[in-house]
């Protein structure tokens, strides 16, 4: 899995917006504070509506044993939504967990900017240098993984999810929702079955229970990892506002572990998963002991417009 943690430059909030609701911040918000969230706001924002980001999402394609064709015929495995594809572009052969792509002859695409015209074995994203991307038309595809299947991810800077967007929402800054916690480790990482929005588990490493107050209350997060040793961590939670004022399936968070073990979770830069936005998306769904039992009104709220 990507990591999803990138001191970005300020700019100028344009098409984000930002909305008040709900009960204010309990605590005055220091202007330091407030221009460190609102530069990672502008920043999400950026990643988001980027060419390639998720909301140019046109396809998810899952490929099957032996020959995929690609093109724009619509009964092909991966039909590539535009009209200026050619009707054959290729096909893609999957054997025993190995993806090559066959170009068809005539067919214009390219990989690392250059033409390509032979078969070629394709990384996919589980891939340490992967994925390897295929440029036809204005289409990005590339293979991605996830369990022990296949798919292929397209790409349009055109989408109509990318033109028609119109920003994101936000509950107020909110100090409190800002926390110190302590990771409890396990004596060795779990490996654990993530559930996601394909139906199609995963799986990563638990190292541990984060524990933590807020507003008095007494809570506790599952956080995920990559590999043993790493300290960037990935919590997928949900809480009394998911499907109501946040997104149904939860929102992403991410922290990094100190050496003493403890762990700073700004819930004030909690957002929503790229399922918010496309049904291309295979995000991990948050697991019931990440089900908080209280509101957390910090972090990006539904999908404003424009959105999946």
């Amino acid at each position: 899995m990507a990591s999803f943690l990138l001191a970005w430059i300020l700019l100028p909030l344009g098409s984000l917006t930002l909305v008040a609701c709900h009960d204010q911040s309990s605590e005055a918000v220091d202007p330091s504070y407030e221009a460190e969230i609102l530069q990672w706001r502008q920043s999400r924002l950026e990643r988001l509506e980027a060419p390639d980001g998720w909301l140019s999402l046109v396809g998810l394609c899952w490929l099957e044993e032996g020959e995929n064709w690609m093109g724009r015929d619509p009964e092909y495995a991966v039909p590539l939504p535009s009209a200026e594809i050619p009707e054959k572009v290729g096909a893609i052969r999957l054997s025993e967990g190995s993806v090559t792509f066959f170009p068809a002859e005539g067919a214009e695409i390219s990989l690392g900017g250059k033409p390509l015209t032979e078969a070629v074995k394709l990384k996919t994203d589980a891939d340490q240098e992967g994925p390897d991307i295929l440029q036809i038309g204005r289409i990005r595809a590339y293979v991605i993984k996830r369990g022990n299947q296949f798919a292929i991810r397209l790409k349009n800077p055109e989408a109509p999810t990318r033109i028609r967007f119109r920003g994101l929402n936000y509950f107020p800054i909110d100090p409190a929702f800002r926390v110190r916690a302590t990771l409890k480790p396990y004596p060795a990482p779990k490996d654990v079955s993530i559930s996601t929005a394909v139906g199609i588990d995963q799986h990563m490493l638990c190292p541990g229970v984060l524990r933590f107050t807020i507003k008095g209350k007494k809570l506790e997060l599952q956080p995920w990892i990559d590999k043993v040793g790493q300290r960037e961590l990935f919590i997928v939670f949900r809480d009394k506002t998911s499907g109501t004022e946040s997104y149904g399936a939860g929102r992403f968070l991410s922290a990094r572990l100190n050496e003493d073990l403890s762990v700073v979770l700004d819930f004030n830069k909690a957002f929503s998963p790229p399922c918010a936005f496309t049904a291309y998306a295979t995000c991990p769904l948050a697991p019931p002991e990440n089900d908080l039992p209280i509101a957390i009104r910090a972090g990006e709220q539904l999908v404003h417009g424009g959105g999946h």
